[in-house]
């Protein structure tokens, strides 16, 4: 069995455990239910070589979905270049964005990225897509759903937080080295999506 389909073998497993723990009421399914869980969350660990202990997929006891994670496209007034933020422990580039926030809409999401990791105030022009992120298909660790917007600045720049170091406009045909949270392939289908004005998704 390679890699992904172990992985996701073991995803159904857990999501079967997550679902019976939710739904059920019988004590004995319960307890069988919560050993499922625990077992294929300690695989899981050992195999990605991580801990899954922040409030994700893998620690909610709810109905299992994927997370959420917003990402904005800034264009500049040409539409020729881009606004990307670098990563301070990584040094690398993205789009403004990052988990959705409970009982924030996607759309305030990208705003109040916008403003924390690049210092922009936006406007957004409209939805680009939604792609479908998995582990071994993408850079991700867990399961989530990408939601892209396109806006446009708003105003001059200001001061952003920490998380980032560098606000820098890029040329759509010359882009910087970038993060694995968003990968070139992905890249690609967005600023093709955006040159075309066609919505991607999955």
């Amino acid at each position: 069995m390679e890699n992904k389909e172990l992985y996701d073998y073991l995803i159904k497993i857990q999501s079967i455990a997550k679902i019976g723990l939710v739904f059920s009421k019988d004590p004995y399914a319960i307890t069988n239910y919560q050993q499922i869980n625990d077992l294929t969350r300690e695989m899981l660990e050992k195999f990605m070589e991580i801990k899954f202990n922040r409030p994700n997929y893998f620690s909610r006891d709810i109905y299992p979905t994927p997370s959420v994670t917003v990402r904005t496209v800034i264009l500049s007034e040409d539409r020729q270049k881009a606004l990307f933020v670098r990563e301070a422990n990584t040094q690398t580039y993205s789009f403004p964005g990052g988990w959705a926030d409970l009982y924030d809409s996607a759309s305030q999401t990208a705003k109040n990225e916008a403003s924390q990791e690049a210092g922009a105030d936006i406007d957004i022009i409209r939805l680009v897509g939604i792609l479908n992120r998995t582990p071994f298909k993408t850079s991700v660790y867990i399961p989530e759903y990408l939601i892209i917007f396109e806006a446009r600045l708003v105003g001059d720049l200001h001061e952003h937080e920490y998380e980032t170091d560098e606000v820098r406009w890029f040329s759509l045909e010359q882009l910087p080295p970038l993060s694995r949270k968003v990968c070139r392939e992905e890249i690609d289908r967005i600023i093709e999506a955006i040159k075309n004005g066609k919505t991607i998704f999955d």
